[in-house]
């Protein structure tokens, strides 16, 4: 404990603080840095964060870690349980809206409590908890376990995500169990778990430092992983060459040896032409292919079709730069590959991914130090919440559920028989609520009206939903759809585990009490399968993780004891020597040979008309996270970025006759917002973009919820839309 001088009343009067140290990990994107909170334990506040010279940041921080924790203190979090007052009003047209009551379009900003609080009554925990309880069980009874559903969260632990998917397949009997890794990296893992058995990055980013071409494809790291792109720039002045591939310029883009601008969904044709090129200069690692790839000679046969120049027409890179760019792979001792949602985010997303899983594996770009497939997980804990099960079609550690021997294993384990039947997934869910097929929902921690597409729709769903059960720190858009709330506890308030994009499993520890009643998520998870019939009773949460470890692989070896202050990476041998395997599959790929998927090119499900004549491209902002209900709360963050925009190019600006400042209409096949203009040359013209983070004008109306038919992952990142300058 250190002692901390704060000046109170603007300087009027000056008193000494106690303050404690807590070591953590950040609560945001996939980094999973590590850090130091700065506590008034008498107050319950953080007063300042910190980075810590630990394996995943180097003491560094964002702007996100360094000054968003105070979401978890805002007034608005939620601190004793909700029940929907019977007959209050119709689900779905208040805040969640966006208008109000009157029918007014609403100012900016977060949920209207005021609007929404009066149509629910706090109850004691007792009552709440077995109202929920009761009625997700009497839907179970009635109609049949696949009439419930649940939604897990990647901004909670590995052991939420363990219960969560357990309590789903135990006490409400169905696989529908699924969360946010569906609308972000589901293609990538179905790519990789097809390509080489393992859905989870072969390498870390901070081996960067040792590629010779680092190639970044659809991502934006300065934004959303900004941490580690100061690792990629370092990388750049050490003299790695970067490949950046974007239809929006990223600024990682001023670092790169060169940088392809490419039209939004033509990825397939640029990365067969960029193979087309190393297979015809013999830039291919025969040695590997032989030995570990199988499917080679079918690739060839497809890439081959796409020529530079055939690739140029379709994608608008010129066949010179993709020449480039190919021989720069190819000749490349050490390559690194990373990716993001530009790539997975796709009716595409999987062939797009097995362009780049093939683009390595042809090269021999796997296994070494420098090397590697990177998908940069986007949420905290997108990695560990699907290492932990919490997706339709298979258990802890990618076993499938329709496996009978996989099914007999966990029978055993948990004491009670499985459905056989995968699962249904985020937008499978959503339309069969819409249908009336899923009856009752338990919602941990998502906000889908808000992060999922075609919003009018999600509205159609959750209002359908006989019961639905919302359990968080704030009230959500979602939440506005709930019968019972229950209060959570945040990131800051809780113990637990959480896997990082480089595979690394570190202890998240508590800076602060819960507020009020709140509770915490895993006690909640295991009272409501506890009060349905499935008894589910632990100490605490390293007790879950023993459970969940022993269920597989790639955590067996690993406990509490073993994590320490930095955490581990799976697969960890032996813990009591080692951080675990930074590099991966040096030998063998857990499923034998990788196996080469060809790919051809395809249309995005929806492109420019004379009536939507522009692609719209959605994403995130330095400042905000997925749908603000952390960071709009957070002060600092909040007055980095307070408003929505969309951008558009220069061309299409006067075209449109708008400028700067000019508010506009922005329309889709499916709805339509109104945003300020923000005018730059980042995207081709054509091409314009929205971020995701506003309530106020989300984005998610507009979007296509057309899926990609392997990942089963929404076309986020290409719709058709008309803008209209709206008159003051």
């Amino acid at each position: 404990m250190k002692t901390l001088s704060s000046s109170i009343n603007g300087g009027a009067a000056v008193k000494t603080v106690p303050v404690t140290e807590v070591d953590s990990v950040c609560p945001y994107c996939g980094v999973g840095c590590a850090l130091t909170y700065g506590v008034d334990q008498a107050e319950n506040r953080i007063l300042y964060a910190r980075g810590r010279e630990g394996a995943p940041n180097a003491s560094r921080l964002c702007v996100k870690g360094r000054y968003g924790f105070d979401y978890a203190m805002h007034g608005q979090r939620l601190t004793r349980p909700l029940i929907r007052l019977e007959g209050s009003y119709p689900k779905g047209p208040l805040s969640a809206g966006v208008k109000s009551s009157t029918g007014a379009v609403k100012a900016g900003g977060i949920v209207d409590y005021d609007e929404v609080i009066p149509h629910f009554r706090e109850a004691e925990w007792d009552e709440a908890l077995e109202f929920a309880a009761g009625r997700l069980k009497g839907i179970r009874d009635t109609h049949g376990g696949d009439a419930l559903a649940g939604f897990g969260s990647a901004k909670c632990t590995n052991e939420e995500a363990y219960l969560f998917q357990k309590l789903v397949r135990t006490a409400f009997g169905t696989n529908n169990v699924d969360h946010c890794t569906r609308l972000c990296h589901a293609s990538s893992v179905a790519a990789l778990l097809e390509g080489i058995g393992s859905a989870a990055v072969t390498n870390v980013v901070r081996d960067v430092s040792n590629a010779d071409v680092a190639l970044l494809a659809g991502c934006n790291p300065t934004d959303n992983h900004p941490v580690a792109a100061t690792f990629i720039k370092d990388a750049a002045a050490g003299g790695t060459k970067l490949i950046v591939i974007n239809p929006r310029r990223p600024k990682l883009a001023d670092y790169a040896a060169l940088y392809l601008q490419i039209r939004s969904g033509t990825d397939v044709a640029l990365y067969n032409a960029m193979m087309n090129v190393i297979i015809a200069e013999d830039l291919i690692d025969a040695e590997f292919i032989a030995n570990r790839v199988a499917g080679f000679e079918e690739l060839k046969a497809v890439v081959a079709e796409y020529t530079p120049e055939r690739a140029a027409v379709i994608t608008g890179v010129p066949a010179e730069r993709i020449v480039e760019a190919a021989r720069m792979y190819g000749s490349a001792k050490a390559a690194l590959t990373f990716w993001g949602m530009g790539i997975s985010q796709s009716t595409n997303g999987t062939n797009n991914a097995r362009c780049l899983i093939a683009l390595t594996m042809i090269t021999g770009n796997v296994g070494r130090p420098g090397t590697g497939l990177h998908p940069l997980r986007g949420q905290n804990n997108v990695q560990g919440a699907s290492d932990a099960g919490l997706i339709p079609m298979v258990y802890p550690d990618y076993q499938a559920v329709d496996d009978p021997e996989i099914q007999a294993k966990f029978e055993a384990l948990w004491g009670v028989k499985l459905s056989p039947k995968k699962g249904l997934t985020v937008t499978e869910i959503m339309h069969e609520a819409q249908e009336g097929n899923i009856k009752g929902m338990y919602i941990m921690g998502e906000n889908p009206f808000l992060s999922d597409p075609d919003t009018n729709k999600i509205r159609t769903a959750l209002a359908a939903l006989d019961f639905l059960v919302v359990q968080d720190i704030f009230l959500t858009e979602t939440a506005e759809f709930a019968d019972v709330i229950l209060p959570a506890s945040s990131a800051l308030e809780k113990t637990g585990t959480y896997t990082n994009t480089d595979r690394r499993v570190q202890i998240g520890r508590p800076a602060l009490h819960p507020p009020g009643e709140a509770r915490q998520d895993w006690e909640l998870i295991c009272e409501i399968g506890t009060r349905m019939g499935y008894p589910m009773h632990y100490s605490g949460p390293s007790e879950v993780f023993d459970e969940f470890a022993a269920a597989t692989d790639a955590y067996a070896t690993l406990n509490y004891d073993h994590l320490g202050e930095f955490g581990k990476w799976y697969p960890c041998p032996d813990p009591e020597t080692s951080e675990g395997e930074r590099i991966v599959f040096d030998r063998s790929f857990p499923s034998g040979r990788a196996k080469l998927v060809p790919a051809q090119a395809l249309d995005p499900d929806e492109m420019p008309s004379d009536d939507f004549p522009l692609l719209l491209n959605t994403g995130r902002l330095l400042e905000h996270w997925h749908t603000g209900v952390m960071t709009r709360r957070s002060e600092v963050l909040h007055a980095l970025q307070p408003e929505p925009f969309v951008e558009i190019h220069p061309t299409d600006a006067r075209n449109l006759g708008v400028t700067d400042g000019d508010k506009v209409s922005v329309t889709s096949r499916r709805g339509e917002i109104q945003l300020q203009v923000t005018v730059a040359e980042r995207s081709l013209p054509g091409a314009v973009f929205i971020p995701m983070h506003f309530r106020e004008a989300a984005a998610n109306v507009l979007t296509n919820p057309a899926v990609d038919p392997w990942g089963k992952i929404p076309e986020f990142k290409v719709c058709a839309v008309r803008i209209a300058r709206m008159e003051d």
